[in-house]
């Protein structure tokens, strides 16, 4: 017998959730099929079997939580094929000592309707869990998905365009009753079902493991921090121009585009180097200074916000920054994001922007003491040599923890940010 055990992923993962088995007791399984997908606050994982023999057993339904290194199930090795067959059915003959051990040739064999036959083929597809929860949030029957990732395993993003719309459908109304007749008493709706009273209608369902983890760090920021944010407009005109020129010749060299968050990055890394301390973190009663650049880059994903990061930014081109930031946000749209991708950063940029925030004041992301919150760029008149002109303007917002950062300290770096910015020559000496 082999156990099917909690992998430990990171030292930062204590737990999981039981995402969704992929196979059922009964099952013949190879070594390297995957067994059941997990849940965690930071990524989800396939458990691959390392032994080949027949599913015997599940510890832990669907929706459980778990530990690292706790035991999910188990694989009988000695099992055979013939077994799996047997034990698969659902009934064997122990169970049903009377029953024939054969279909007799005369009486036709029970087949599964046509929705049984797709549910089986779509449990068996490959398919991240970010693409299983958009197929059952969109009603797409995940077997007729082409799949665009490894080894052909179906992504959010085909399921999305297999549906042609990322909102969920409606729930199809009753029919009503032909006549008139007594209304029987309706039984408690199950756990996370729709409860609709007249026109109103309520949804329950449980968070998932990152969704409650997000919720629980940002808490735990707001008791533990003494945050404080100020504010700054940056002239964008100049970035515009330069993106302008170049934009064409950028891309045909290095395949991407050149986009707003690199000339950030590159602005924050020489900010940090002369305000040091909101390149730091807080350790007991010491203050732990920085001299390296992991950039955090916040990138919306289907379960919530995560802040992937770019190792030693300041060794980066400009392309390898935006090639890492679009790598970056496919990963978290198909939840193929890595432990690694989302470990440590010293400094986080967000970008409320590309969702139209005009001002917002961002959370620190713990351990971390400062956060950059970028925002829409707007015309708007602004007074240059006495004169009034419109230009392309950004707000900016620096959140720090005022524990270790004094407010001169993080105007100034703000000051910084927008000095490097609206000169981008300036990057070149940085």
């Amino acid at each position: 017998m082999a156990n099917i055990v909690v992998p430990e992923v990171g030292e930062s993962i204590v737990d999981a959730r039981v995402a969704r088995w992929l196979k059922k007791p009964g099952d013949a399984v190879a070594v390297g099929d995957p067994l059941v997908e997990l849940e965690t606050d930071k990524i989800d994982l396939e458990v691959s079997a390392t032994h080949a023999g027949v599913l015997s057993r599940i510890d832990h339904q669907d929706g459980a939580d778990v530990k690292v290194g706790e035991v999910l199930g188990e694989v009988d090795e000695a099992a055979t094929a013939g077994a799996t067959g047997a034990k698969g059915s659902g009934a064997s003959a122990s169970e049903s000592p009377g029953a024939p051990q054969a279909t007799p040739a005369s009486a036709p064999t029970p087949q599964a309707g046509p929705s049984a036959r797709a549910q089986t083929e779509a449990e068996k597809t490959r398919a991240t869990p970010a693409a299983r929860k958009a197929a059952e949030r969109n009603e797409v029957d995940l077997s007729q998905v082409r799949g665009s990732g490894d080894a052909g395993r179906v992504m959010r993003r085909d399921v999305e365009s297999a549906s042609g719309a990322g909102a969920p459908k409606e729930a199809k109304p009753a029919p009503a009753p032909a006549a008139p007749q007594a209304r029987p008493v309706a039984p408690a709706p199950p756990p996370g079902a729709a409860r609709i009273e007249g026109d109103r209608r309520e949804t329950r369902e449980r968070m998932s493991k990152r969704r409650a983890t997000i919720a629980k760090r940002l808490v735990e920021a707001q008791s533990t921090a003494a945050m404080l944010t100020t504010f700054n407009e940056v002239d964008m005109s100049a970035v515009m121009a330069l993106r302008e020129r170049h934009k064409q010749a950028f891309k045909e060299r290095h395949g991407i585009g050149l986009g707003v968050a690199s000339f950030f990055v590159k602005a924050c890394i020489g900010a940090l180097r002369e305000f040091v301390r909101i390149n730091a973190e807080i350790q007991g009663d010491e203050i732990v200074l920085k001299h390296y650049y992991d950039i955090g880059v916040a990138v919306g994903a289907a379960e919530g916000l995560v802040v992937p990061v770019l190792r030693d930014a300041d060794r980066m081109s400009f392309a390898e920054i935006e090639q890492g930031i679009r790598r970056f946000a496919k990963a978290a749209e198909d939840g193929t994001l890595t432990l690694a991708d989302l470990k440590g950063g010293t400094f986080t940029i967000t970008n409320g922007g590309v969702f139209g925030s005009l001002l917002s004041t961002p959370i620190l992301n713990p351990p971390q003491v400062g956060i950059l919150g970028l925002h829409a760029i707007k015309d708007r008149p602004v007074a240059i040599g006495g004169q009034v002109a419109v230009r392309p303007m950004m707000y900016t917002a620096l959140t720090y923890d005022h524990r270790i950062v004094d407010g001169s300290e993080a105007v100034r770096f703000l000051v910084r940010v927008k000095e490097l910015v609206e000169d981008p020559g300036a990057l070149l000496l940085e």
